[in-house]
């Protein structure tokens, strides 16, 4: 029997279950200082609503507080912060729909959910396209408002979990989306990122092929307002000028051989959503002039059309592996196209120029791919000390996925428990570098084609000194996993010099310690 809304309080008297024993609220795993963190704004010209909502919250332990009058909760939205806002779509003078957007804007992280005694498909879609997370109709019991508050309240307690973790350990994580780093140049990246997520700019990535560029891209969409639609991605290298064209902008019927009806582009399907263009540099100039307008107005004219078929609004992320400054240079980069997709640019470095994320890289790699692969609860394969600082040592052309998928090759033969030695490593290419501190046979990497032969003289030494010092701390701490008395023992300096030089390098020892 469902209850009027005024009445959801006296339902909550009534023995109705708690929030703990709804599985399906995701709140069974709230503790009571857990729900007492959680702040909530109820926005309604009803007063009886406001008392049965606010009766029900505060029993089951949360901060509630209520408003009227709609002016009156617009100074409360700009003058303080609250975790979720309930609000009632038809408010007298005040749209609940301005209210939303004002909750938006003054803060992105709040979770905003619209009620309303006049609910219609149309309207639930404007209020998500609005940016609600969920649309209540009224009337609504205790059991329903517990639940929904349950959702809401653990989705932003994780939230929260997973930034605080990220801040800490250079992790991001959003689903399947796990990006880790503990450099300070990936450190830097992802903090752009989490900064960058929950606005509507446009981000340009660059970084070397393998190293990440469209995990941090899905990792934007998932935290941004929005990431309940679609995130599409197109490769622009993979398909040649008039196909590209075809599938991004769509065609009429006619338009050319093969096209037997309409046919949306895929800059429709994102639409309210993300849309990702990897390998910027390698789409056709014409098209790239075209790309340009709809970065202007949101306008699409599919291909064969001889009018305007669409109106988008499209958040973009752009990568390319390439020196966009070059690819400008070389005519195969529109400068005013480059400037409008760079609004917050992100670099990725190549895994080479971070040793130090590498240990991290292969202790989450082998975890994953351990528990993907093999038996649960068995005690996966560990690299020796040898191994890893082979594979610290190793130039990685084809960066983090390369690693990837050499980790997944060695757990794949890898047995519960075992040692991997450093012999088991022949799966890397023939001639790269893997040559250990004090042996190997691996034809080492040519010293000229570390230095930038177009600098001066004593920068470009420094340089060289500088990435020799972080290369030869990374593989000693390394092979001594994080001892650091042992590490200078084996480097021949004190245990002073060491760590200057580790602080120096902005190097941590927990990074190399498996």
């Amino acid at each position: 029997m469902r209850i009027e809304a005024p009445d959801i309080a006296e339902e909550a008297q009534m023995g109705e279950p708690a929030v703990e024993d709804l599985d399906e609220s995701g709140s069974a795993v709230l503790g009571p200082e857990e729900r007492a963190s959680i702040r909530i704004l109820v926005i309604d010209d009803e007063q009886s609503i406001l008392d049965s909502c606010e009766s029900v919250l505060a029993a089951d332990g949360y901060q509630c507080e209520c408003e009227r009058k709609a002016d009156d909760a617009l100074h409360r939205i700009k003058s303080q912060s609250y975790d979720i806002v309930l609000i009632d779509q038809s408010m007298p003078q005040v749209h609940g729909l301005d209210i939303l957007a004002e909750v938006r804007q003054r803060s992105p992280g709040t979770i905003a959910i619209m009620m309303t005694g006049h609910a219609t498909t149309e309207a639930s879609i404007r209020a998500m396209k609005a940016g609600a997370w969920e649309y209540v109709p009224k009337p609504f019991t205790a059991t329903q408002l517990l639940v929904v508050i349950g959702r809401a309240a653990y989705t932003l307690l994780r939230q929260r979990t997973l930034s605080d973790s990220s801040r800490r350990e250079g992790v991001l994580v959003d689903g399947n989306v796990r990006i880790l780093g503990v450099s300070s140049a990936m450190r830097k990246a992802i903090e752009t990122a989490m900064k960058v997520a929950r606005t509507d700019a446009s981000v340009f990535i660059t970084g070397d092929s393998g190293t990440g560029k469209e995990l941090i891209a899905q990792y934007i969409h998932g935290e941004s307002r929005r990431a309940r639609k679609a995130f599409v991605a197109v490769n622009c290298a993979a398909l040649p000028g008039e196909l590209l064209e075809s599938e991004m902008f769509g065609h009429r019927r006619g338009a050319f051989t093969g096209a037997v009806r309409d046919k949306p582009g895929l800059l429709e399907v994102a639409d309210q959503g993300t849309f990702f263009l990897d390998e910027l540099g390698e789409m056709p100039m014409p098209l790239q002039a075209k790309l340009l307008r709809v970065l202007q107005d949101g306008v699409i004219r599919r291909v064969g059309s001889e009018k305007d078929d669409a109106v988008v609004d499209v958040r973009f992320v752009s990568a390319t592996n390439r020196e966009p400054e070059l690819a400008i240079r070389d005519g195969q980069l529109r400068q005013d196209l480059y400037f409008r997709l760079r609004v917050v640019p992100v670099h990725l470095p190549p895994l080479r120029d971070r040793s130090e994320d590498i240990p991290v890289l292969i202790k989450h790699f082998i975890d994953h791919f351990w528990r993907r692969h093999q038996l649960p609860g068995a005690l996966p394969p560990r690299l020796s000390p040898d191994a890893m600082e082979a594979l610290v040592r190793h130039d990685w052309p084809g960066n983090v996925r390369e690693l990837q998928n050499v980790i997944e090759h060695l757990v794949v033969l890898s047995e519960a428990g075992e040692n991997i030695e450093r012999e088991r490593l022949s799966i890397l290419e023939e001639g790269a570098t893997l040559e250990v501190m004090g042996g190997g046979s691996a034809t080492p990497q040519s010293v000229a084609s570390l230095i930038d032969f177009h600098a001066p003289f004593h920068d470009a030494k420094d340089a060289l000194i500088g990435r020799f010092e972080r290369e030869y701390l990374a593989q000693v701490v390394a092979r001594t996993q994080g001892n650091m008395s042992e590490a200078a023992r084996q480097a021949g300096i004190d245990r002073t010099t060491l760590y200057r030089l580790m602080d120096k390098h902005e190097l941590s020892k927990d990074a190399f310690v498996q």
